[in-house]
């Protein structure tokens, strides 16, 4: 088993107030979609090639709570959520279902958690399969920004990955990223 870091999710009760907290520090997300089905949208920015950052929020012209992200019940200000790691072939953890996922000419094998959150509020990491298509990454203009650092509250972790920092239990998730300006930490 191969996991590779995919993307981070901060989660924001509408796109537009989670879009305007990423800009006052100086992070500009691209238009991104939505996701049928899942009742959830996002927009995305790059953190290189094959790596970007997901903002998601609740689609309110989808019906059903969003099944991801700890999005059901969802209110706050914007934060990390949670993240996902690549796996190919993909197998489910305990806790989680395989669920195939689209949004326009994306397609992708993703893990949903039956709770809506992976444990320990989304340290433990969602695996996706992009199958032969292409990656959102490809599409995104390269601003220069890059994962830092991703600390987790998690005593393990079956990635080698060092810029993932565990913690251990009790601390929060945060989200250091390197800018063409300085870091900033989310």
């Amino acid at each position: 088993m191969t996991l590779t870091f995919d993307h981070v999710a901060i989660a924001a009760r509408t796109l537009a107030e989670g879009a305007a907290w990423l800009r006052a520090r100086g992070l500009h997300p691209e238009p991104g979609g939505r996701h049928p089905g899942l009742g959830t949208q996002n927009m995305l920015l790059s953190l290189g090639p094959g790596e970007y950052l997901e903002l998601i929020a609740r689609d309110p012209d989808q019906d059903g709570p969003p099944r991801w992200f700890g999005l059901d019940g969802f209110d706050g200000p914007p934060c990390v959520a949670g993240w996902v790691a690549r796996m190919s072939p993909l197998t489910a953890p305990p806790g989680t279902q395989i669920a195939q996922a689209r949004r326009g000419d994306l397609a992708w094998t993703i893990t949903l958690p039956d709770a809506g959150q992976m444990p320990r509020g989304g340290a433990q990491p969602m695996r996706i399969d992009w199958g032969q298509g292409p990656h959102p990454s490809d599409r995104l203009p390269d601003r220069g920004v890059r994962l830092s650092r991703l600390t987790l509250p998690l005593e393990a972790l079956a990635l080698d990955d060092r810029r993932l920092m565990l913690t251990g239990a009790g601390t929060p998730m945060t989200l250091t990223l390197t800018t063409p300006t300085g870091d900033v930490t989310l």
